[in-house]
């Protein structure tokens, strides 16, 4: 008897995607090793993304879903479409604008099946930065340092476009979301409260994504020393400080769901955001903080004795 395939749901936020959509669809339909589902939030599309999706579905019954988003921006779309994925599945985040190589699902799932089931566990990789014709330019860069709770309360290494998670993660999730209240962005948000819950981050440093940029997206690439560049100025600027703080009120609602270790780290994080000169510098050294590059840790530090953290 053969063995059944794994079942993967995909979740994918729409909004004005007509132009690049197909492909993206195609590539879903090719992930053939596994029993895919896909559901599309549509937040209010005036061009033909949703004609092209239920055209979609219509060549694969009993498999697509298209429904209504909240209209309130991508990290909402996303979440209300994870509230939405059935217990049991894995759960796989799709941009509408990227093409997913043969064998991505596949490989997720392969990772995850690994690991412990009862153990909240995510999958993320490398992605292949790509002009708006698909041509490469270049790959994202691999992380030097293993993520961890510490690192995703300072920075992201969880690209949403390469993400599954596993069901107890998803159970993680749909369950902080409940008390959550506003996120920064919806992939780094997992990537926190999957740590924060002592869950697994596996970072596959093969690349399964050719990540389009065509100067419209959400959240484009931040490879190139220009993009880095911009943001470390951001950085010690003290423009990020407004997304700490929402970090840090999100983070603290869901904190009941964090070991006690992680509940410390997270008080540490508070000092780090809130304190005085020289508490902050102290949160540093005893929370352990750090950013992906010497150049960006060094850059930590500064903004943590300027106060913008």
């Amino acid at each position: 008897m053969s063995q059944a395939l794994p079942r993967v749901t995909v979740l994918m936020a729409l909004y004005q995607g007509a132009a690049f959509l197909r492909p993206q669809l195609d590539s879903i339909a090719g992930q053939d090793d596994v029993d895919w589902r896909l559901i599309v939030g549509d937040d209010g599309s005036t061009d033909e993304g949703p004609a092209m999706v239920r055209d979609f579905a219509g060549r694969h019954p009993g498999r697509v879903t298209l429904r209504d988003g909240p209209r309130s921006g991508a990290a909402a779309n996303f979440r209300a479409l994870l509230r939405a994925a059935p217990a049991g599945d894995l759960a796989a985040l799709s941009d509408q604008d990227d093409v997913w190589l043969p064998g991505k699902l596949a490989r997720a799932a392969k990772v995850l099946a690994s690991l412990p089931a009862e153990r909240p566990a995510i999958y993320c990789s490398r992605v292949t930065i790509c002009d708006r014709a698909l041509a490469p330019v270049g790959l994202s860069r691999l992380p030097r340092r293993p993520p961890s709770f510490r690192h995703a309360l300072v920075q992201n290494m969880v690209q949403g476009n390469t993400l599954v998670l596993n069901p107890a993660a998803l159970r993680l999730v749909q369950t902080a979301d409940m008390v959550a209240g506003d996120v920064v962005m919806h992939d780094w948000w997992i990537y926190q409260v999957v740590s924060g819950a002592g869950g697994r981050v596996v970072y596959d440093p093969t690349p399964w994504v050719q990540y389009r940029q065509h100067g419209g997206n959400v959240v484009g690439a931040n490879d190139g020393a220009r993009s880095r560049a911009a943001s470390l100025g951001r950085m010690l600027r003290g423009e990020h400080a407004d997304w700490s703080r929402r970090n840090l009120d999100a983070l603290t609602r869901c904190a009941p769901l964090f070991s006690a270790e992680k509940r410390r780290t997270l008080a540490e994080f508070r000092r780090l955001v809130e304190g005085g000169p020289a508490a902050r510098l102290a949160a540093m050294r005893r929370g352990g903080f750090y950013r992906q590059g010497g150049l960006s840790q060094a850059a930590l530090w500064a903004a943590a004795a300027l106060g913008r953290v």
